[in-house]
């Protein structure tokens, strides 16, 4: 599998003081020096983290391939037309929650999702939408013309090491099972960390994680190279070494 890193957290500590450190392009340039597939962020409407000026830099970046996260609106839809990232995962958004709370409900608004997905397709973006391991979503993104979805894993990572980690990877599992079969490719993220990234390797055909804040968090005590080359391992399945 490959790995993309999500750098919305360097952000995160960047505005913390309002200043311009921690450097998110350098984050980005370490990332990709390191031999990620991707680089993730993710431009919420109230621009709590990642700034458009980070996107348009990130974009710029020579040999860079851009993941844009970002929620079906009119103005986000515009942003991605202007700068064609390389990819864009469409997403949920509520201005209180802390982190994205669940996948988005295309079933519930495919015609709006259609509309939406059709012009991205047309600039030569890749597009994924981010959906819970449920089948009737995973139906409804083969109909908006998607060429991925990206799995939510939020759930399998929350029940991870209880009773409850059987079930929730099985729908993982067979989510992406069944749209395969569709011909959709399959991506998975948030909330994958050292421990539970393993069992993604149980899930065939995976395409790539999009992992960020376990990355971040690893990189506070052993810098950001070596926690992004530990994931990487992990994702391509250098488990023993």
């Amino acid at each position: 599998m490959l790995l993309g890193v999500n750098i919305d957290h360097i952000a995160t500590l960047r505005n913390a003081r309002g200043g311009v450190d921690p450097d998110v392009i350098t984050a980005a340039r370490i990332c990709k020096d390191m031999g990620v597939a991707s680089i993730t962020t993710h431009l919420r409407e109230d621009r709590r983290h990642i700034k458009d000026s980070d996107v348009e830099a990130i974009r710029m970046l020579p040999k860079t391939r851009l993941n844009l996260e970002m929620a079906m609106t009119d103005e986000m839809q515009d942003i991605a037309l202007h700068l064609r990232p390389h990819a864009v995962c469409i997403v949920p958004e509520k201005r209180q929650e802390l982190t994205t709370e669940g996948g988005l409900d295309v079933a519930g608004q495919l015609e709006r999702a259609v509309a939406f997905v059709k012009p991205l397709v047309e600039r030569g973006i890749e597009v994924s939408m981010f959906i819970d391991p449920d089948i009737n979503q995973v139906s409804a993104s083969y109909k908006t013309g998607a060429q991925f979805i990206e799995l939510h894993t939020g759930r399998y990572s929350e029940d991870y090491g209880t009773e409850r980690e059987e079930a929730s990877f099985q729908s993982l599992k067979e989510a992406a099972a069944f749209a395969q079969t569709l011909g959709l490719k399959v991506n998975a993220g948030h909330g994958l960390n050292y421990e539970n990234v393993k069992r993604m390797h149980e899930i065939p055909d995976l395409v790539e994680l999009n992992i960020g804040h376990s990355i971040i968090a690893r990189a506070v005590f052993v810098g950001l190279p070596q926690a992004v080359k530990e994931m990487k391992d992990l994702a391509e399945g250098k488990l023993n070494e």
